[in-house]
C-alpha cells in the first residue's frame, strides 16, 4: 500500500522519503558500531573526530543516542568510557532509547584498532549526506507537485538546504605554512596600498580606525559599558557608517529593540531631528524634507536588521551563513550577549556563567567561519559603579571571563561627563564628549579614542563633526561633513517657514 504524500508544508522524514521512493536508507551500521565502541575505548580516536562527527550521522536512533551521551562527556571534560556513557545515558533518560546498558557494552566487543577512526568518519558522514540529499529531493520533488507552492520559495529553500550540507560537511582541513605566508604577503601588499593605513573594516571613526587599522575579518571584538553609556547607539552609528558611507553590507542582530525602534534611532540621527519630535510627529515643513531625505539615504542601504527575541547562538549561526551566502555581509553586530541562549535543553537550568562561555566561544568560531568581524555587545557589572573615576576595566565584564578570553578585541564606552567628570586631564571639557576604551587588542595596541556622543540625535559622531557654537550649543562643522549626513542650508535660507506644508514621501 503507497505511503500518503505528506502535506506541503510539513518535512518529509527519512522514513517518508524512502517509503516513497521504495529503496533502503544508505547506511553502515557495523562502522557506526565499531565508531562507537572506539571512541569508548581510545581517547585519542575520540579526539581526533569529535570536531567533525556529528549525532546525524549515525542511522539508528540508538546509535544517536550513545553519541550525544559520548559528546555531552567530552564538552563537560569527563573521563568517556563504557561506564560513565551507560550512567550518563541513565541521567539523560536516554538508557533505554540506546538499547539499555547490554547493548552498548556489546559496541565494545567487536573493536579490533581505532586506527582508521577518521576514514570510518568520512564513510559515515557520506550516508548521512546521500540520506539528506534524498530526503530534500524527495520533498522538493513533492512540494513541486502542489499547485499552491511557491516554486521561487520551494527553489530558494531547497538551494539553501543543500548549501547547508556542503557548509556543516566540508569543512577546510590543514595547509602548509607557505600558503598562509603567501596571503599573509598579499594582506601586507593590500595594506600597504591602502593609503590611510586603514586594512580591515573602517567603522567611520577615524581615530578607531587609525588606531585599530579597521575590524579585522575572523576577529570577536565585543563592546562593553554599563547601561545608559550608548552601547547599541555606538555600534548602530558604526553600522550605519559602513552601509551608508563605504558600501559594506552588515548584520544587525537586536535582541532587545525592535527593528522598528532601531529605524528611528537611524532617522533621528541622519535627518538631525530629535527622537521625541519623531515620536509626536509635529514636524515643521522643512523638519519633513529632512525626514525625507534622511528615509531614502537609509533606505539603500545594506544595513539587514533581525529582530528575534530570545535568539539562541544556533539559530544566529545558521541566519548569519545564509545573510552571507545571500548578500556577503562584511560584518555582524549583536546587542546584547547576555540576551542570548545556547538553545541547548541541558543548559536551561545550568550554570548561567557556563553557557556564556559556550556562546563567546561559538561568536569567535563564526568569525573565523565566515571570515568577517562579528561584534557583540556586552553589559559591564555593577563594580564600575562603586569604582573611583567609574572607567571600566576587563574585570567588569559581567558573568563569564571566557569573553575576555575569546575576544580578539575589548572596548568599553565612558561618558564622562555622565559621572560628573567636567574636564579632561589636559583640561578640554568633557562635555558632550565619550571615550572608547580599547582594553584589549590581540593584534595592536590600547588606548582611549574621543567621540562626541550627540545625545538629541542618540549618535555617536567624530569629535570634528560638531563644535561648541556660540551660547554651547551643537554646531555642524560642514567642512568636515564626509557626504553620509544630509544639509538642508537652501530650503531654510529661502525662508521656508516652520509651518509650510510639505508632504510625508510615502514613496521611500
Amino acid at each position: 500500500m503507497p505511503t500518503t504524500a505528506p502535506r506541503r508544508k510539513d518535512r518529509i522524514t527519512y522514513a517518508q522519503a524512502f517509503d516513497i521512493n521504495g529503496n533502503t536508507p544508505p547506511q553502515a551500521i557495523a562502522i557506526e558500531e565499531g565508531v562507537l565502541g572506539a571512541l569508548m575505548l581510545d581517547q585519542t580516536a575520540l579526539i581526533n573526530v569529535i570536531e567533525t562527527l556529528h549525532p546525524e550521522y549515525f542511522y539508528k536512533p540508538e546509535h544517536q543516542a550513545v553519541y550525544r551521551a559520548i559528546f555531552k562527556l567530552f564538552t563537560q571534560s569527563q573521563p568517556v568510557d563504557l561506564l560513565t556513557v551507560v550512567e550518563r545515558l541513565r541521567l539523560d533518560g536516554e538508557l533505554e532509547t540506546a538499547g539499555g546498558a547490554y547493548a552498548v557494552s556489546k559496541l565494545t566487543e567487536n573493536v579490533v584498532s581505532a586506527a582508521h577512526i577518521e576514514y570510518h568518519v568520512r564513510v559515515l558522514s557520506e550516508k548521512f549526506i546521500q540520506r539528506e540529499m534524498i530526503r530534500i529531493s524527495t520533498e522538493t520533488i513533492t512540494q513541486a507537485y502542489d499547485e499552491t507552492t511557491d516554486v521561487v520559495d520551494l527553489l530558494d529553500k531547497t538551494e539553501q538546504r543543500l548549501m547547508d550540507i556542503n557548509d556543516k560537511n566540508f569543512r577546510s582541513d590543514y595547509k602548509p605554512l607557505g600558503d598562509f605566508v603567501a596571503l599573509a604577503k598579499e594582506q601586507i601588499q593590500e595594506a600597504g596600498e591602502n593609503t590611510d593605513g586603514v586594512s580591515g573594516i573602517e567603522t567611520g571613526f577615524l581615530d578607531l580606525d587609525t588606531m585599530t587599522t579597521g575590524f579585522q575579518p575572523g576577529t570577536l571584538i565585543i563592546l562593553a559599558a554599563r547601561p545608559a553609556m550608548g552601547k547599541t547607539a555606538c555600534a548602530l552609528s558604526m553600522a550605519r557608517n559602513m552601509a551608508v558611507d563605504f558600501k559594506k553590507p552588515v548584520a544587525f542582530f537586536s535582541l532587545e529593540m525592535t527593528g522598528q525602534e532601531l529605524a528611528m534611532r537611524l532617522i533621528s540621527g541622519e535627518a538631525r531631528l530629535d527622537g521625541k519630535k519623531l515620536k509626536s510627529g509635529k514636524l515643521a515643513g522643512y523638519e519633513k524634507e529632512q525626514l525625507n531625505h534622511a528615509a531614502q539615504v537609509l533606505s539603500g542601504a545594506p544595513l539587514y536588521i533581525d529582530d528575534t527575541p530570545q535568539l539562541t547562538i544556533f539559530e544566529l549561526r545558521a541566519k548569519a551563513r545564509r545573510l552571507k551566502q545571500r548578500y556577503d555581509i562584511q560584518m555582524i553586530f549583536i546587542d546584547y550577549l547576555q540576551l542570548m541562549t545556547s538553545g541547548a535543553a541541558d543548559n536551561r537550568n545550568g550554570n548561567r556563567e557556563q553557557e556564556i562561555s559556550m556562546i563567546s566561544r561559538q561568536l569567535k568560531a563564526l568569525s573565523k567561519e565566515l571570515n568577517i568581524p562579528v561584534l557583540a555587545m556586552s553589559q559591564l557589572s555593577r563594580a564600575v559603579e562603586n569604582r573611583v573615576g567609574n572607567k571600566p576595566q576587563l574585570s567588569d565584564l559581567r558573568e563569564s571571563g571566557a569573553i575576555e578570553q575569546d575576544a580578539d578585541m575589548v572596548i568599553f564606552i565612558y561618558r564622562p561627563e555622565y559621572y560628573g567628570v567636567t574636564e579632561y586631564d589636559n583640561g578640554d571639557s568633557t562635555r558632550g564628549m565619550a571615550d572608547l576604551i580599547i582594553a584589549k587588542h590581540r593584534s595592536g595596541g590600547v588606548g582611549d579614542v574621543h567621540l562626541r556622543f550627540v545625545n538629541e540625535y542618540v549618535r555617536f559622531e567624530n569629535p570634528q563633526k560638531f563644535g561648541l557654537g556660540e551660547g554651547g550649543g551643537m554646531q555642524p562643522n560642514t567642512a568636515f561633513d564626509s557626504g553620509g549626513s544630509i544639509t538642508v542650508d537652501s530650503r531654510i535660507n529661502n525662508d521656508l517657514a516652520p509651518d509650510d506644508d510639505i508632504p510625508f514621501d510615502n514613496n521611500l
